[in-house]
Order: C-alpha cells, then structure tokens, then sequence
C-alpha cells in the first residue's frame, strides 16, 4: 500500500487547495458570460491543471498521483459539463446544490440536482440492496485476489480476480448505493452501470450501459459541441479520442509508462462503433448473440493496451500485496 502513500502532510494540504480551488472556480465559470469564454476557460482549468498537479506531484508513488490526478480531473469536468449545461439553458445550480453535484455523486448531468426536490424516489431501496450485494461480491474477489497470490503466486490469476472485484465494489456496489442514498432524498440519480453483459454491440455497450457517467460527460462536453460543426461520426470519433486522453492521464501519467496504449484503445473502439453504425445503416446491424460475442471479444482482446503492465505493476498489484 506504499503505493498509495503520500510523502508528507503537506503534500495532501496543497492537494485539498487545489481541489477546493478547482470547487470554487468550477461554481464561478457556470456563471460565466458570454459561454464561450466560460468554455475556453473550463477546459483550459482541465488542462492547465493537469499539467500542474502532474508537475507538483512528480516525486510521489503512483498509486497516490493516480488518485490525485483522477480526483482534480473529475472536479474539472464537472465544471465543462456546468458550463454546457447552463449554455443550454438550464436553471443555474446553487453553491450547495453544486457541491452535491461535483462531490457527492460520479454522474455528469448537473440538472438533476437543480430540479425541485420532493419525497423519496421510487427504486431506492432496490439500487440499495442491489448496491450492497455487489459490494460483498466485490470484497469476496478482492480477497480471492490475495488469496491467489499468497497461495499460488499467480499474478495473471490475482489481476483476473481483482480486476471484476475492484468494479463489482466500487462500479456496480457503491455507486448503486450512491444513487440509492440520493433517490432517498429526490434527486433522480440512476444506475450507471446497467447489465454490461447483456450488450449486443459495442455501441450499446458504451452509450447505455458502461459507466454512463463517462458517456454523460463526453456527450455533453465533446460529442454535442463537435457534432453541429464537424457532424455526427468525426464527433463520435472525437468522444473516443477524448476519452482515450482522460485515461492516459488516470493509467499511464501515474506510472510514467505505457503512453499511447489507452489511446490506441479507445481509437480502436471509436473505429468499431463507426464500423457498426455503418452496417446498421446498410440494415445489417449486428445483434442477438453474435453481437454479445463481438463485444465481449472487441472489448477483452485489447484489453492489456487499457490495463499495461506498468499500470498495473505501479497501481493495481500494490493493493494485493504483489512487489513489482
């Protein structure tokens, strides 16, 4: 867990600066006119930012820059999505209703939290109970995870057990809690993870079941920008190049290794999901179970270019005990 340890106290006080920073600014430039400018700035704050906390966090051990560079690159797309949510007109977020938003649930769409607010929601209790089962199968292969290296030393049988443990705990357990705990209190917050398995495409598998929260946030902050003036398939494509970029800074940046190989990725992916779109418009879209077996196969063979072995040297193995 050295890992994830920061060198000195003072390390985290300059890092909850920054992250307040980001909170205050983020607030500021919803209110920001004209909205281009407002725009400009969101995405220069991501940016420069990046940049900065990559600069300032240099001599720390992977797993914590990880950390770090996730959180601060959250708290700035929450601000981009802000900024295009306001320029579409919707009502603007109080200061405390933006904090709600931008510390308090994953997802990107802002007006859900400024919506009137009345008794609990209906299917609360349903994203809590599902929510904490998953979290016990989650914490039961993370255990299998260590146990498969303390027993048998297997690194490839470990990561195969972690990996799903780590998504069924934090992907399908907590942040099923998360919306749960917010439907209690009548914000219509929903499952971001919805029956992955079940996918019959790429395309679905990306849009409507894989961390919404990550397609919220590309949908609103690069597809719908892009897609009036380059049109809808450079616009598509350009949501898959962003995203690849938002994954080398959270993979490869905190290990200094691998670059180019999440992008190569989501390239991969973005070429696919064009792929399929023009074959559904030639009317032979891919379906049923031979597109369960396309995804599942598009979306596991190149999955080593995603999760490289310095990543999960310097990131993933450290949390089962693995020396590098």
């Amino acid at each position: 867990m050295s890992a994830y340890v920061p060198s000195s106290a003072q390390v985290m006080v300059v890092l909850g600066a920054l992250l307040a920073s980001v909170l205050i600014a983020g607030f500021a430039l919803g209110r920001l006119r004209p909205v281009r400018a407002a725009r400009a700035m969101a995405w220069l704050l991501l940016l420069g930012g990046t940049v900065g906390l990559e600069r300032l966090s240099a001599r720390e051990a992977p797993g914590f820059r990880m950390l770090a560079l996730i959180s601060f690159a959250l708290l700035a797309m929450k601000a981009i999505v802000l900024v295009e949510d306001q320029a579409r007109g919707s009502a603007p977020l109080p200061f405390a209703r933006w904090l709600e938003f931008a510390c308090g649930w994953p997802g990107m769409q802002p007006h859900l939290f400024a919506a009137p607010r009345s008794a609990d929601l209906p299917g609360a209790s349903t994203l809590l109970v599902r929510g904490a089962a998953h979290f016990a199968i989650g914490v039961a292969l993370l255990g299998v995870a260590r146990l498969s290296w303390v027993t048998l030393h297997s690194r490839l049988l470990a990561t195969i057990f972690f990996l799903p443990g780590l998504s069924f705990f934090l992907h399908f357990g907590l942040c099923n809690m998360l919306a749960g705990g917010w439907r209690l209190r009548g914000v219509s917050c929903e499952a971001l993870f919805r029956t992955p398995l079940r996918s019959q495409s790429l395309g679905e598998f990306w849009s409507r079941r894989w961390n919404l929260a990550f397609s919220e946030m590309t949908a609103i902050a690069v597809y719908r920008p892009l897609s009036t003036p380059l049109g809808r398939g450079p616009a598509l494509f350009g949501a898959f190049l962003c995203s690849g970029l938002l994954h080398e800074m959270a993979i490869s940046v905190p290990v200094r290794a691998g670059f180019g190989l999440p992008l190569l990725y989501f390239t991969i992916h973005g070429g696919l999901v064009l792929f399929e779109r023009k074959l559904s418009k030639r009317g032979r879209p891919i379906r049923g179970w031979p597109g369960r077996v396309w995804a599942t196969l598009s979306l596991v063979v190149p999955l080593p270019l995603l999760f490289h072995r310095p990543f999960l040297a310097g990131v993933v193995w450290p949390l089962i005990g693995i020396p590098r």
